[in-house]
């Protein structure tokens, strides 16, 4: 376990500054190549590729968060964050170089490796030099500069895409000098104890989660476009998923040191606040990137005006954070804020559902304002609620878990929306033009494998008819979107408001005999454990988990803490008390 230290506010500030800065710069990237997608397939072509680019990180992303948070564990979290930082940086480059669709998206793919490092590990990281108690306050930036990042990336986009100096490859380049002055920052102020580990990994583990994850993103990403969802790849992919997360399960209870320790399970907390981030990450990332098409296709909207309408949301989002985190530190009670924000992110996506064609900019913008309160409320304190009811010893795997699971959700709703949105939005127009006795050659069928310039230029009434149709399948994807978010409220509902632990108190100055009564305490401990016959003791357990894991058994590794640990601390703690007590136990027997 990590030697804990007490960080002052100064310090903690100082390091949140790489960390925020790196989270928003990886962020950004995922969500910036939105707006700019139809100007990339113009320059490089391959329309039958156009999901993957931004399908390749999220799939990334979401299968290597669990296993960061545990490779920390192993080389250190400062460490492995700058090997995440240059992974992106790295990526960034290939991406913005990229000459054709494939370079681009296996840019992509890398890419998302160090955006699930930087998201994870930056969650960690505050784990480890905040405690619970304290964390509120500085929980509410970094859930703040999530959002932001996420909603301020198709802005960002729009302007690049919109400035002839610049062009679509600086949407990748823009972010590489953030990215360098935070592992500058990291560098320079973040110092963590370093403790011994065990060197262990779960190969098998990695595995089968990574397998499972991934046969489940290629499901819902290409089925229903490049092959049916009754079809050989369906079964295929299905049964794959379903095998390797059977597997894990398996692989988890047997590894030594695994990725997702199968004890997090039986943690009532862990599993409410996953789910609960699961459903989160469906509700936030389909609200957030279907959004902005209905702002371009059926408001018509250029991608830097889309931008700026989804300013209220990032306010929203990052004034309620905020003063919820300050809250929490003051009062030490967390629930109604998780409570309260999934409920307002269910208001906000039945209040998106009702938009439609000729909507006021003023309830668009009151619309998303709704849904950034409830996610400002809600997504910082499900990882501050995992982290409260975790062992000290399971922060990084609860942490990078939780990351896990909305990412995850974020991948599945991105996915699951679109595959929604396609099917009912061809329905619709299919229905619109019969009704219009309009044949589906006279320039529907291929309406929406155009950019939102193109949809615009189309004749009446087929404009209309493609609008409306457009309006209606948004509806249906908003509306999906709050009986998910109500699964999530009701999952909150269920979880127990434990007091947040705190810094400790200053111990008071011990005196002569409070020294004599630990030394003795201890030394007759390591008897104990010296003594025990083999038989099982909940004393020699206890005793034996303060020892590194390894492949001795219990009793010896027990042993090894009474004589490396124990009795050197008695002595001390003896001699200490007086010198006559120090002239006693110099010859005392080990």
């Amino acid at each position: 376990m990590v030697q804990s230290r007490q960080y002052s506010h100064r310090e903690i500030l100082e390091i949140m500054s790489g960390l925020m800065l790196a989270m928003l710069t990886s962020m950004i990237s995922t969500s910036v190549v939105g707006t700019a997608l139809p100007t990339i397939v113009g320059e490089l072509g391959g329309q039958e590729q156009y999901s993957w680019v931004a399908s390749a990180t999220m799939l990334t992303m979401t299968v290597s968060t669990p296993l960061w948070g545990k490779l920390s564990d192993l080389y250190g979290r400062k460490l492995l964050f700058q090997v995440s930082l240059g992974l992106f940086v790295a990526a960034s480059l290939a991406a913005g170089l990229s000459q054709d669709m494939g370079q681009l998206i296996a840019a992509r793919a890398v890419q998302g490796l160090g955006v699930g490092g930087l998201s994870a590990l930056s969650q960690v990281i505050l784990g480890d030099i905040v405690p619970p108690r304290e964390r509120g306050r500085y929980s509410g930036y970094m859930g703040a500069v999530f959002g932001i990042s996420t909603v301020a990336g198709p802005l960002l986009g729009g302007f690049i895409v919109d400035a002839d100096w610049l062009g679509w490859r600086w949407c990748f380049y823009v972010c590489i000098p953030f990215a360098v002055v935070a592992f500058a920052v990291i560098q320079r102020v973040l110092k963590l104890p370093k403790v011994k580990r065990n060197t262990s990994i779960d190969i098998w583990g990695a595995t089968t989660i990574t397998a499972s994850a991934s046969a489940l993103m290629l499901l819902l990403t290409l089925g229903g476009h490049e092959f049916g969802w009754n079809s050989f790849w369906s079964y295929f992919l299905g049964a794959a998923a379903v095998v390797s997360l059977l597997l894990s399960i398996f692989a988890e209870r047997s590894a030594r040191n695994p990725i997702l320790p199968p004890r997090l399970f039986r943690n009532k907390t862990f599993v409410l606040t996953s789910l609960a981030s699961l459903f989160v990450g469906v509700a936030m990332f389909g609200a957030m990137i279907y959004l902005p098409q209905y702002l371009q296709i059926v408001k018509g909207m250029s991608p830097t005006a889309s931008g700026l309408m989804t300013l209220p949301m990032v306010f929203a989002l990052f004034l309620s954070g905020v003063i919820s985190g300050k809250i929490v530190t003051n009062t030490g009670r967390w629930k109604i804020f998780p409570v309260l924000g999934l409920l307002l992110v269910a208001v906000g996506l039945f209040l998106l559902s009702r938009l439609h064609v000729d909507s006021e900019k003023w309830l668009i913008g009151l619309d998303v304002a709704v849904l950034g309160i409830g996610l400002g409320l809600s997504m910082q304190m499900l990882i501050l609620a995992a982290q409260n009811g975790s062992e000290l010893r399971d922060m990084a795997s609860t942490t990078s878990g939780v990351s896990f699971f909305r990412s995850l959700g974020g991948a599945v709703g991105v996915a699951a929306f679109g595959a929604i949105l396609s099917n009912r939005l061809k329905d619709e127009m299919a229905e619109l033009m019969r009704a219009a006795h309009i044949s589906p050659a006279g320039g529907g069928g291929s309406v929406t494998l155009g950019s939102p310039a193109d949809i615009q230029q189309l004749p009446e009434p087929i404009r209309g008819i493609v609008l409306e149709s457009f309006t209606r399948g948004l509806e249906t994807v908003f509306m999906v979107g709050v009986p998910i978010a109500l699964l999530g409220f009701v999952a909150v509902l269920f979880l127990k408001e434990l007091p947040l632990r705190g810094n400790v108190e200053p111990p008071r100055q011990p005196s002569k005999d409070d020294l004599v009564l630990a030394g003795l305490l201890l030394e007759l401990i390591a008897q104990r454990v010296e003594r025990a016959n083999g038989e099982p003791s909940a004393l020699v357990s206890a005793v034996a988990r303060m020892a590194p894991p390894d492949d001795l058994p219990e009793r010896d590794r027990a042993r090894a803490v009474a004589n490396s640990v124990l009795r050197p601390t008695s002595r001390a703690l003896l001699a200490q008390a007086t010198p006559a007590v120090n002239r006693v136990t110099e010859g005392v027997t080990p």
